[in-house]
């Protein structure tokens, strides 16, 4: 496989959709590098992680400062002497109607789900140049290709991100990779970001009802990762068999 030995630095790396990622990748053989929030959380992972044998480090990152971004790359560049892979995949989604003017809440979309995928991006492009290779990772989301109501927000943050890897793509010449990965609906605490409670409390029964685990799109990730140098995976959705 592709992925041993292959350094990959991941956000929002404490939970869900991150931790299921860097687990099944350490298992594969790759050294993870990972980022949250959470120290103990994060601490937790990287624990579990070098329990079984896996090569990981990890450091506390806001992804909506630039510097802990490149604090996160320099960690792996540090301990491993350069970096494959960049996982952009830290988000929330505080959804709700338009009128209810949470505006709060879209300052802090825009600044986690966009912003921090710039500030990812910008602190892995100048390795990934001097190596002549790498890859971006972006997670976006079904509810950019779908809309419906309250997500308009969030809807809008993952499409400029969608929107971002296909420029990328095409200013990136033959040496970097990127992919956008859409998650449907997931078993993740996503919806602990949420602020509004009746929106809450119907988004929490419909993943009770269909969501899938997490591991569904660390699988996905893993499979674009673990092509040939010379293959780019540039969009991939994993959705439940249920989902609209």
């Amino acid at each position: 496989m592709s992925i041993v030995g292959k350094v990959v630095a991941i956000t929002g790396a404490s939970s869900g959709i991150g931790r299921a990622t860097a687990i099944l990748l350490a298992e594969a053989g790759a050294t993870v590098v990972l980022g949250a929030r959470r120290e103990d959380a994060l601490a937790e992972v990287a624990r579990d992680i070098a329990a079984v044998g896996g090569k990981v480090a990890y450091k506390v990152t806001d992804v909506t400062v630039r510097a802990d971004l490149e604090a996160l790359v320099g960690l792996a560049v540090d301990r491993e002497g350069g970096l494959d892979v960049i996982v952009n995949n830290a988000g929330i989604s505080p959804i709700s109607r338009f009128d209810a003017l949470r505006v709060e809440d879209w300052d802090a979309m825009i600044d986690v789900n966009l912003r921090g995928t710039l500030y990812g991006i910008a602190a892995a492009l100048p390795i990934f140049a001097r190596q002549r290779s790498g890859h971006v990772i972006n997670v976006v989301s079904t509810a950019g290709i779908k809309i419906v109501p309250t997500m308009g927000v969030y809807a809008a943050t993952k499409n400029a991100v969608r929107t971002v890897s296909e420029t990328l793509r095409q200013e990136a010449g033959p040496h970097l990779r990127v992919t956008e990965v859409s998650p449907g609906m997931i078993a993740t605490n996503l919806a602990d970001s949420f602020t509004d409670m009746a929106v809450k409390e119907t988004v929490a029964a419909r993943i009770g009802a269909i969501a899938i685990p997490p591991a569904a799109i660390a699988r996905g990730i893993a499979y674009t990762i673990d092509q040939p140098d010379d293959v780019d995976v540039g969009s991939i959705v994993i959705r439940p068999t249920a989902q609209d």
